[in-house]
């Protein structure tokens, strides 16, 4: 066999790319210090991020504009003080019966219950009311996909920041700069797409050409200053290693690389974690929170995908996100449920997560309007003027109901998940 000590990457080779990296004459380093430094450097740029995250500041925020979702707010506030949900044991005794009692639960191969997308801050009242209603479970993480812009003209980006700081979950949201429409600037669309159904399916990733991944950050930084959102939607090769190198830099973002990068193999995961391992910080932290592989893996490329993490010391770092149901239309061919291989790897993969994207097959073929990705990219006006907004919320509580049979189905195999951690209690 080949030797494989031929694969040794040189001591001078790395050197060489050091240099390169701390060049005064590397411009793609000084364009990123120079866009670092609009907004007042790192210490001020995370100090902002803070006192913006704050719950306080975050209702003040809403207070002042009059905002009715304060009121929304103050409710959840109350039922959370009241824990009204149910708690974890609850939850297991009422799946298991007495059962529970004798199981054995291993928290170490927690799987987080994961949800997307919460596009509108009503539905997830909505949702909670009906968790709380029917004993169900809040999810651990939400991701978002709703324009930004949009989203902060109406107060929905503040009110949900607030809302999680209230649940205790992470959240994700997606920036606008990703070039399937004009960014806060007007930017023009990303001239490699033709709409968002261009983008959809298993494909090799989203185009972010010539200056996409500094707008990308520029976009990060504002809202990381503005409203503290430190979780963000990752897309393309360019912004992923500027994320590594704001980190790097002492900016605290985190981000989740998105299915949409198309990571469909063993060897492309190789690649994304070596070179946040070589972009790590001295503490072992990468910004790479969250590493969503694309929809048409199977459980080896997970299982290597995991392997590899490990190597690099990143298992308590990256969660490894999948999806376990995806949306009816538009992005993947039906049927399409991977439960069966989550409960497989889920007593032997740590830090993993189960995205519903999508409600059980059965429930979707019943739906007047089955889930659809290309909804993602509708605008608020467009969906109120065709009279569809119940018919989104639907598609939303259907996803619920899809993560809520995961969480049954674990419970029953003596598996473990996170949900809301100030909602349920342990």
């Amino acid at each position: 066999m080949i030797n494989r000590k031929k694969l040794l990457i040189d001591e001078d080779e790395l050197r060489e790319i050091n240099d390169f990296l701390l060049s005064d004459e590397n411009q793609l380093v000084t364009d990123l210090l120079v866009l670092i430094d609009k907004y007042g450097g790192v210490r001020e740029i995370n100090r902002k991020a803070r006192e913006a995250r704050r719950l306080d500041n975050l209702l003040t925020m809403l207070d002042s504009k009059k905002s009715p979702y304060i009121r929304d707010l103050q409710w959840l506030q109350e039922q959370r003080d009241n824990r009204v949900f149910i708690s974890i044991p609850e939850y297991r005794r009422r799946v298991l019966d007495d059962k529970a009692d004798s199981m054995k639960f291993d928290d170490s191969f927690a799987v987080t219950l994961e949800i997307s997308a919460c596009q509108y801050f009503p539905w997830l009242i909505t949702e909670t009311k009906q968790a709380i209603e029917k004993d169900e479970i809040m999810p651990g993480r939400f991701i978002r996909v709703r324009r930004m812009a949009e989203q902060s003209a109406d107060d929905d980006v503040i009110a949900f920041a607030a809302a999680m700081q209230i649940f205790g979950s992470s959240y994700v949201e997606t920036l606008d700069t990703k070039g399937t429409y004009p960014g806060p600037d007007g930017a023009p669309v990303n001239v490699h797409l033709g709409g968002p159904a261009t983008i959809t399916g298993y494909f090799g990733g989203v185009g972010m050409p010539n200056e996409f991944p500094l707008k990308w950050a520029d976009e990060f930084l504002y809202y990381y200053t503005k409203y503290g959102v430190k979780q963000v939607l990752n897309i393309n090769p360019g912004s992923v290693l500027v994320g590594y190198m704001m980190h790097k830099l002492g900016i605290d973002i985190e981000f989740k690389i998105s299915v949409f990068m198309g990571n469909d193999n063993p060897y492309a995961c190789l690649w994304t974690l070596m070179t946040a391992k070589l972009f790590s910080r001295t503490n072992g932290t990468s910004p790479l929170i969250g590493f969503n592989l694309s929809n048409s893996v199977n459980k080896v490329t997970i299982e290597v995908a995991a392997q590899i993490r490990k190597a690099f010391d990143f298992e308590d770092v990256v969660r490894i996100e999948h999806h376990i149901t995806e949306t009816y239309k538009s992005i993947v061919r039906q049927p399409y449920d991977r439960l069966s291989d989550l409960l497989d790897l889920a007593d032997h993969v740590k830090n993993i997560s189960a995205k519903h994207e999508g409600g059980v097959v059965q429930n979707e073929t019943v739906r007047e309007h089955p889930s659809d990705i290309l909804d993602y990219f509708r605008t608020k006006e467009d969906i109120l003027k065709a009279g569809h907004m119940p018919l989104l919320l639907q598609n939303y509580l259907d996803k619920h109901h899809a993560l809520n049979r995961t969480a049954e189905e674990l419970t029953k195999r003596g598996l473990t998940f996170i949900a809301a951690p100030e909602l349920h209690e342990l």
